[in-house]
């Protein structure tokens, strides 16, 4: 049988994308492209904005175009079942809590969900390992929490297993992903934190790097940036800000201050040094006035992050921030918009120049086919290098030469593995 996997949104959903992808694999399916009409098309979808939920919408109607039997899964399908439900081509839907036994429910062959990933299908060259599901937090613009209900988390055996196979499979890089990634071991017997998590990877696995995907600033303590000093710990965190503004931030309900974040992000850049620090930013929630997007400008600017992923905001039904009164106009909260994008390529191109003429270890990600691979550092920054005789996932040393047309470039020197 022929079958497709079609995903939106976070890591959490990429990593469970590859674990039905490789359960279908090791039941002995075809793995194509839509555009190959499989006869099963698992669509996995997000909700995390309007955006997001046009197209999870776009891609249920492009596998009925296919003609294949569509099964839904994901956050967008759990909180608008019946909506769903209703579009030309739909099967079935199923939830997020038995999603890692789609398998078992569609052709009915057992999975071992203790092993949760099977990885030498992956297709990334670095491997993606989902420790935590759900969140505990109540911000007020978010639906995750009832998509994905309370935090639970991977005990932490499964996931050395996870990364000591990879490991065999000549994986370089694991990524720790989560929806709420800080409230990692809240819910296990046996209470761990992720900075405890993290010291037993480094003690009982080899893995060349380890990527935290995301974290709330109030979750960056002391223990955890003390790990640091570990160069196999990549060289990047991502910290969401939201609002700079403190008003916004209460009726954001985050929990933490600008002053907060400026001292905590300040701290960071001082105890690792040539850390890459990204950011989430929402532009236009109610409340935001000129003086608000002032605050969050100002703050942003006077912080030396590499790069910045910007939202409008996007009211979500069933959530307090759709109850607030919005009186920002489209217009404004567009030139809000490229202002930060503005913003954001300055911050990006400053952060990549101060990497010139350092050492970077990088991971292969593609050829360019030009003679050039890409590939991805320690600090997440994208560098481009003439082609050598690596692999893709192979991990190497570059030493960066310069900016050209705004893409970092260098010579590799050195094989890592």
């Amino acid at each position: 049988m022929k079958f497709s996997v079609l995903t939106l949104g976070c890591k959490v959903n990429q990593a469970e994308s590859a674990f039905i992808e490789n359960a279908f694999r090791n039941a002995g399916h075809s793995l194509v492209d839509i555009s190959e009409r499989p006869d099963i098309c698992i669509i996995n979808t997000c909700t995390v904005t309007s955006k997001s939920d046009y197209q999870s919408r776009q891609l249920i109607r492009k596998a009925h175009r296919a003609g294949s039997r569509i099964i839904v899964t994901g956050c967008y399908s759990e909180l608008n079942k019946m909506k769903t439900e209703s579009m030309e081509g739909v099967q079935s839907i199923i939830s997020n809590s038995d999603k890692l036994n789609i398998i078992k429910k569609l052709i009915g062959t057992t999975t071992d969900n203790a092993l949760y990933l099977n990885i030498c299908y992956q297709k990334r060259s670095r491997f993606f390992i989902k420790i935590q599901d759900g969140c505990n937090y109540s911000c007020s613009y978010c639906a995750i929490p009832r998509a994905r209900g309370r935090s639970i988390s991977i005990e932490p055996a499964v996931v050395i297993s996870q990364i000591n196979d990879a490991v065999s499979n000549g994986f370089n890089e694991v990524v720790l992903t989560g929806i709420h990634l800080g409230c990692y071991g809240i819910d296990l017997k046996h209470k761990v934190k992720l900075s405890d998590l993290i010291k037993t990877i480094l003690k009982k696995t080899t893995i060349r790097r380890i990527r935290l995907s995301s974290l709330e600033v109030k979750e960056v303590d002391n223990e955890l940036l003390d790990l640091f000093i570990d160069k196999r710990i990549c060289n990047h965190l991502h910290i969401p800000l939201q609002s700079g503004d403190d008003k916004v931030l209460r009726l954001m309900n985050r929990g933490y201050s600008s002053r907060f974040y400026y001292s905590t992000i300040n701290k960071i850049l001082k105890q690792i040094h040539g850390v890459a620090i990204g950011t989430d930013v929402i532009v236009g929630f109610p409340g935001e006035g000129e003086a608000e997007f002032r605050n969050t400008y100002s703050l942003l600017e006077s912080l030396p992050l590499s790069y910045m992923h910007i939202f409008t905001f996007s009211p979500r039904p069933g959530t307090a921030a759709a109850e607030m009164p919005d009186n920002t106009s489209s217009a404004t909260k567009k030139e809000r918009v490229h202002l930060l994008e503005a913003l954001n390529i300055r911050k990006k191109t400053e952060y990549m120049n101060s990497q010139i003429n350092e050492t970077l270890d990088v991971i292969i990600e593609e050829d360019g086919g030009d003679g050039t691979y890409c590939g991805r550092a320690s600090n997440y920054l994208k560098i481009y290098m003439p082609a050598t005789d690596c692999i893709r996932g192979s991990l190497i040393y570059v030493r960066v030469e310069g900016l050209k047309d705004g893409k970092l470039v260098g010579t590799p020197f050195f094989h890592g593995n």
